[in-house]
């Protein structure tokens, strides 16, 4: 962790709601006046697309299953590497995975593939990753222990399912079938370094929606916010004021001392009056510290 350098991490799969918090981060620095470099959780990938349809199916013939969930097709060890630098320094490097074709046209490349690496803008205040392994951690690596506000975004996992297929198979052109296979082959990286990641985060914020999705791989729709709840989770925080929380987000209710549950439409406002604070702490540690000389190498 640094004071210097802070860094905030939002761990969490694509669709489980982390564009909202993406969202709620932005207005919170803008509104703060802090400028943020950000890192992309599938910048680290190993693969490009056909190169991991390729890993796919060799992994597949041996009897093996690989996804981007685990350490086969991720470079844990970049993500550290780029964590520790910028908590020392407040600098390090960044590139894009181009997921669909409107990405990855003003690159004049095709999606699947990555832009070149630059360097991350200078001078920043914050670095801020969003991605799927914030909170990871293996034998090898310790990226969370990096991280000075890891938050975790999480639906329960039929709503995960659902907005995995919705997305799958109408943005990224997949078929069903290809999609519950991806389910399967992804089990068991997602039970040992996905879910681990949300006991070691300050905040959890978990969709659980009100309509029923008991056969999520026959869903049609994802259930919209107005379907759901959203329960949030303070871990070892002691500078959250549930009193202000509950009268400023009507319709919600503490289910226990450390866990507030909000109607899901309210969920990028609950993100903003819960994490400003936490945000504006981080800030002010930071300008309490003497600024050293930066040593960064491009």
């Amino acid at each position: 962790m640094s004071t210097r350098h802070p860094i905030i991490a939002v761990t969490g799969s694509s669709g489980a709601g982390t564009t909202t918090t993406s969202l709620a981060f932005r207005k919170i620095f803008q509104q703060l006046n802090i400028r943020a470099a950000q890192l992309e959780g599938d910048s680290f990938h190993y693969y490009t697309r056909p190169e991991m349809d390729s890993a796919v199916r060799k992994a597949r013939d041996q009897g093996r299953h690989i996804s981007y969930f685990g350490p086969e097709a991720n470079d844990f060890g970049s993500l550290e590497n780029s964590m520790i630098e910028y908590g020392q320094h407040g600098c390090g490097r960044s590139r894009k995975y181009l997921h669909t074709y409107d990405e990855a046209v003003p690159y004049d490349q095709i999606p699947g593939t990555f832009t070149p690496w630059q360097a991350l803008p200078e001078p920043t205040d914050v670095l801020f990753y969003e991605g799927l392994h914030g909170g990871v951690v293996t034998e090898h690596h310790d990226v969370a222990s990096h991280v000075d506000l890891l938050v975790g975004v999480v639906p329960i996992v039929n709503l995960e399912w659902i907005q995995k297929l919705v997305r799958d198979t109408g943005e990224r052109g997949h078929s069903r079938e290809a999609v519950m296979d991806s389910v399967v082959r992804s089990m068991d990286d997602y039970i040992n370094y996905i879910t681990p990641q949300f006991s070691r985060t300050h905040i959890n914020f978990q969709r659980v929606p009100t309509v029923d999705t008991s056969n999520p791989f026959a869903a049609k729709a994802i259930p919209s916010s107005d379907e759901s709840f959203v329960v949030i989770h303070f871990q070892g925080l002691n500078q959250i004021d549930s009193l202000y929380l509950l009268a400023m987000l009507q319709g919600s209710f503490m289910s226990n001392s450390n866990t507030l549950v909000v109607p899901g439409g309210k969920m990028g406002l609950a993100m903003e009056l819960t994490m400003t604070p936490l945000v504006r702490q981080l800030l002010a540690g930071k300008k309490s510290v003497k600024a050293k000389p930066r040593l960064c190498f491009r």
